[in-house]
């Protein structure tokens, strides 16, 4: 899992940097013509898959217990809030500040403010429904998924899930039959929220005892990424089948898997492992990484030297450079203090490591909670 979160992550990276590319191109009078050999912004759908199944995974802990409904919910907002706050304030600081380094942003209504820090949807002055901070429409997809599942979290694993595949596809409806639907209902009802269901099932399939070979799980991942190559474009309603199946199938293929024996590590190489508890950070930070490599190369007088593949290169490894030590130093330290602050009962025999994408989890189901 902590590889597939890795793999979205970069997905997405790559996804955002070729636009960053092509604009240094088209800034240098140099051809560019932007792979298509994945959907790369399928990233995401994979992201919302992983959430659907660690979420009702790792909740064990907490179905139909006292107080399990208000200790997930400050989990999860220890979790997503501090780091995506942070960064929307930066991002505001810039507008405000130098909006010509964002294509000349204007500067934003305090009402649409507050509501892009609340995670509620609302219309940019351009009448897309997205926050001040671009990337945080999945963030608001997230928070709305954590606080359905919430509600079925005090009636166990199976109802649990059940209300939620039932509530998001009831909201999908909805948002089709009421004809020019308010900003909320029309953003929280879009298909692509369907695909937490998706991860949840799967989360309910593992926990009733569903394992699969190796043999199996390679099929599974094998089918999965050729989904992904020929998926292209699709529009908004069939986005969940032709990203999120996919998704799910690669998904599939990290968590059915039997548990290793005792004292048997990882597969993965430690390098892939951090990137995959980074990939939140990754998330987040890589835009201001890829647009201040683009600046820089521009005004440097580099861009015919490195090229737009070169360019792109470089903007991978410094978003992946700068996703690990904002992990390290800045992400961790701020979940914990929020978590204590929030979550004072969370003692340290609790094991709690991120493992899903935005914005994050555990991997497994702590010891104590």
């Amino acid at each position: 899992m902590q590889g597939l979160r890795a793999f979205a992550a970069l997905l997405v990276v790559v996804h955002h940097g070729q636009v960053e590319a092509a604009a240094l191109a088209l800034r240098a009078g140099l051809p560019f013509g932007p792979s298509t050999g994945l959907a790369w912004s399928a990233g995401v759908d994979v992201f919302f898959v992983i959430s659907g199944f660690i979420i009702v995974h790792a909740s064990a802990p907490l179905y139909g217990r006292p107080g399990g409904r208000a200790r997930f919910l400050a989990l999860r907002i220890a979790r997503l809030v501090p780091l995506y706050w942070l960064v929307t304030a930066l991002y505001l600081a810039l507008v405000l500040t130098v909006p010509a380094l964002l294509n000349g942003a204007d500067s934003p209504a305090p009402g649409y403010v507050a509501a892009s820090f609340l995670f509620w949807p609302a219309l940019r002055p351009d009448g897309i429904p997205q926050p001040l901070y671009g990337l945080g429409w999945t963030l608001n997809c997230e928070m709305f998924f954590y606080a359905v599942f919430a509600v079925g979290l005090g009636w166990g694993r199976g109802r649990a899930v059940l209300w939620l595949a039932l509530a998001l596809a009831g909201l999908v409806a909805l948002g089709r039959l009421v004809p020019e639907p308010p900003t909320p209902l029309a953003f929280w009802g879009s298909p692509i929220v369907l695909e937490f269901a998706l991860g949840a099932g799967l989360g309910l399939a593992r926990a009733h005892g569903l394992r699969l070979p190796d043999a199996a799980r390679l099929a599974l991942a094998a089918t999965g990424l050729a989904g992904l190559a020929v998926a292209g474009e699709p529009g908004e309603a069939l986005r969940p089948l032709a990203y999120g199946g996919p998704a799910l199938l690669l998904v599939a293929a990290a968590a059915l898997g039997r548990e290793p024996p005792p004292g048997r590590g990882t597969r993965l190489g430690p390098a892939l492992v951090a990137l995959g508890d980074a990939s939140y950070a990754l998330y987040l930070i890589h835009p201001f990484v890829l647009r201040a490599t683009r600046e820089a190369i521009t005004r440097l007088g580099l861009a015919a030297l490195v090229g737009p593949w070169g360019a792109l290169g470089l903007m991978l490894a410094l978003s992946v450079a700068a996703s690990l030590v904002v992990a390290r130093f800045v992400e961790r330290p701020m979940t914990r203090a929020v978590r204590h602050r929030l979550d004072p009962g969370a003692g340290a025999g609790t094991v709690q490591k991120p493992c899903d994408g935005p914005p994050g989890g555990v991997c497994r189901a702590p010891k104590s909670h």
